[in-house]
C-alpha cells in the first residue's frame, strides 16, 4: 500500500507537496488583475468561456467515473460531483449575462484548454503513463482503478481553485463595493465551494484505499500533472493591460538592468554556515587523534574545541540578544513615521557585536587548520531551501532576454563554503560577497579576511555596487533577506522582500516604523495603482518590506511561470 498523509489522506498530502504550483497561478498576470479589479471584461469574458470547456470535461469525466465505480457509496457521490458541476455551468452562464459576455461568440477552446482536458479525458478513457487499461475492463478491480485516476485528475484543480478563491478574497478591498469581479472570488472563497473541493478529496481517498504502491505512484503523477496543466491554464489567459507580473518582464528589457540581491544564512540555508564550519572543525580534529597525525590547532583533544565553540557561540549570542533588546526597548519610545538614522545608529550597535564575535573567533584559533577540500565537500551538501537553487539557476540563464546579475551577500567565514553550495547547481557565475579564511597550502590558517562582518558592511557593499551599475534609473534591485542584518539592505533596494519569519528582525523593524506587507497584497495594489497611473512602475515606498512564504513564491513573482 502506498503511504498517505497523516490523518490517512493521500489527497491531502498530493496537496502539500505539490501545492507550491498553485503560486505561480496566483501571480499570474490573469488572476493579480481579476484580484486588482483592473483585469478588463474582454479578458474576464474569454476566462468564462473557456471554463465553460473544464466543465463540460469534468461532466464527461465523471459520467465514466461513475460507470466504473464499483459500491453505491461511491457511485453517489459522483452523482452528487455531476450536479454541482451543472450548477457551476449555470452560475458562469450568469456571470456571462451579467457582465455582457457572448458565450457563444467566445466559444472555442484555446491550447490551454486542449491541453487540461485531452488530457483529463484520456485518463477517464483509461490512457495513463502512456498505455492502455483493456477496452474490455475484465474486473471491478480494474474499473475502480479507472474510477481513481480520474478522479485524481479533478481533485487538484477544486483544491486549486478553492485555494486561490481564499487568497484573492484576503486582498480585495471590502470596502469598495464596485469590484467588478468580487462575485466570482466570493464563489471560490465560499464555505460551499470548500465542501465541494473536499467532497472531491475524500472521493479520492475512497477509490484509491485498495490500490497498491504502485498504483498510488500512477495516482500522485496524474495529481501533479493535473495541478501544472490548471495553473498554465491560469497562467496562458490573454491580458491586454501590461501587467506588473511576472516582475521581470513589466519593464523594458533592453534597458533596464536587474540586480537581484540575497543574503545567504537561513535565506538560502536551512542551517546556520558558522554551525556547519564549527563541525568541519571538530571532525578535523578528531581524525587526527584517530590518524595520530600532527595537532594543527592549539588544542589538546577534539572535545576541548568543542567546548571552546560552544563558549564562544554562547557569548555571542548573550550579546546579541542583549543588543536586540536594547535597541527595541531604548527610552525613545516607539516611532510613528520611518526613522532611517535612528535604525542606521541603532544596527552600528550591531555591527560592533560581530565585529567583536569575529576577533574572538580569529583570536581562539578555533578554525586553525581546517582543510580547503573538506570545507568544499560540506558546501556540496549544504542543504539550500527548496526553490532557492531553481531560482538562481533561471535567473542566470538569463531567459527571455533577461539583463540580471545575482549577488549573495553573508557574514560567513568562508567564501569557498558558499561558492562550493551553489556550484553543486551549476550557479558558478554568482557574485558572492563575504568574508574569507587565510589558507597555507589549501590548511586553513585560524585567520580571516573580513569583508563583510556587519549590517553596515552588507549595505557599504550594496550601495557601492548600486554605483557600479551606472545610471540609478536603468537599475532596479530586488534585495531578499531573513535577519535584522539585512534590514539595511531590504529598504534601500527597490523592492525588499523578507523570507522566514525572524523575530528580531520584526521586533526591530517594528520599533523604527518599517510596514510589513504579504508581497501578494502589495503586488495586487501596485497593480491596481499602476494601471490607474497609465503606466507600470513599482514606486520606492519609504520603509515599506513585502513578505514572502516560501522561494516558490519569490520565483512566481519575479520570474513567472
Amino acid at each position: 500500500m502506498g503511504v498517505a498523509g497523516e490523518d490517512g489522506s493521500a489527497a491531502k498530502r498530493f496537496w502539500i507537496k505539490f501545492q507550491k504550483e498553485s503560486l505561480f497561478a496566483m501571480y499570474s498576470p490573469f488572476l493579480v488583475g481579476l484580484a486588482s479589479g483592473t483585469l478588463e471584461l474582454e479578458a474576464f469574458g474569454r476566462y468564462i468561456a473557456q471554463d465553460v470547456h473544464f466543465l463540460q470535461a469534468f461532466m464527461q469525466a465523471y459520467e465514466i467515473a461513475e460507470e466504473c465505480a464499483d459500491d453505491d457509496d461511491a457511485k453517489a457521490s459522483i452523482c452528487q460531483l455531476k450536479e454541482r458541476v451543472l450548477e457551476e455551468i449555470k452560475l458562469h452562464s450568469s456571470f456571462a449575462e451579467a457582465w455582457g459576455v457572448d458565450l457563444v461568440k467566445e466559444s472555442a477552446a484555446t491550447n490551454a484548454s486542449i491541453n487540461y482536458t485531452e488530457f483529463l479525458l484520456a485518463t477517464a478513457a483509461g490512457k495513463v503513463e502512456g498505455g492502455k487499461v483493456p477496452t474490455k475492463i475484465a474486473t471491478p478491480f480494474e474499473k475502480t482503478k479507472i474510477a481513481a485516476y480520474t478522479v485524481s485528475a479533478i481533485a487538484p484543480c477544486m483544491r486549486l481553485r478553492a485555494f486561490l478563491g481564499r487568497e484573492l478574497q484576503r486582498v480585495l478591498d471590502h470596502d469598495d463595493n464596485d469590484h467588478p469581479y468580487q462575485k466570482w472570488v466570493e464563489n471560490y472563497a465560499s464555505e460551499s465551494f470548500e465542501a465541494l473541493a473536499l467532497h472531491t478529496e475524500e472521493l479520492l481517498d475512497k477509490l484509491s484505499v485498495s490500490l497498491t504502491g504502485e498504483e498510488l505512484e500512477v495516482i500522485e503523477r496524474l495529481y501533479q500533472q493535473a495541478i501544472k496543466l490548471e495553473t498554465k491554464y491560469f497562467e496562458a489567459q490573454p491580458v491586454p493591460q501590461r501587467s506588473l507580473v511576472p516582475f521581470s518582464m513589466a519593464y523594458d528589457l533592453g534597458k533596464q538592468h536587474f540586480l537581484i540581491f540575497s543574503d545567504f544564512d537561513l535565506t538560502c540555508t536551512v542551517i546556520d554556515s558558522s554551525a556547519v564550519i564549527a563541525e568541519i572543525a571538530i571532525l578535523s580534529a578528531a581524525k587526527m587523534e584517530q590518524d595520530e597525525s600532527e595537532n594543527l590547532n592549539p588544542f589538546k583533544s577534539s572535545e576541548e574545541l568543542r567546548k571552546s565553540l560552544d563558549a564562544l557561540s554562547r557569548q555571542y549570542s548573550k550579546q546579541y540578544e542583549q543588543c536586540i533588546e536594547n535597541i527595541v526597548l531604548a527610552e525613545e519610545g516607539i516611532v510613528t513615521s520611518f526613522a532611517h538614522r535612528n535604525l542606521y545608529e541603532a544596527l552600528e550597535q550591531l555591527s560592533e557585536i560581530e565585529k567583536q564575535a569575529n576577533r574572538r573567533v580569529v583570536e581562539s584559533e578555533v578554525l586553525k587548520g581546517l582543510n580547503l577540500e573538506d570545507i568544499k565537500r560540506a558546501g556540496e551538501h549544504l542543504k539550500l531551501h527548496s526553490g532557492c537553487t531553481e531560482f538562481f539557476q533561471q535567473i542566470v540563464q538569463k531567459k527571455n532576454g533577461l539583463n540580471a546579475d545575482v549577488h549573495i551577500f553573508s557574514y560567513c567565514w568562508c567564501m569557498d563554503l558558499i561558492k562550493s553550495a551553489f556550484s553543486s547547481g551549476g550557479l558558478e557565475a554568482l557574485n558572492v560577497h563575504s568574508n574569507e579564511f587565510v589558507y597555507d597550502h589549501s590548511i586553513s590558517t585560524g585567520e580571516i579576511v573580513r569583508k563583510v562582518e556587519s549590517p553596515i558592511d552588507k549595505v557599504h557593499v550594496f550601495k557601492d555596487i548600486l554605483k557600479n551599475c551606472g545610471d540609478d534609473a536603468k537599475c532596479l534591485s530586488v534585495y531578499i533577506g531573513d535577519s535584522v542584518g539585512d534590514l539595511l539592505c531590504l529598504l534601500e533596494a527597490d523592492v525588499g522582500i523578507v523570507i522566514g519569519s525572524s523575530p528580531s528582525l520584526r521586533k526591530v523593524g517594528t520599533r523604527f516604523a518599517v510596514s510589513f506587507v504579504p508581497l501578494f497584497t502589495g503586488v495586487v495594489k501596485k497593480q491596481k495603482e499602476s494601471v490607474e497611473a497609465g503606466f507600470i512602475d513599482w514606486k520606492w515606498q519609504k520603509g515599506v518590506l513585502y513578505t514572502a512564504s516560501s522561494w516558490t513564491e519569490i520565483h512566481a513573482f519575479i520570474l513567472g511561470l
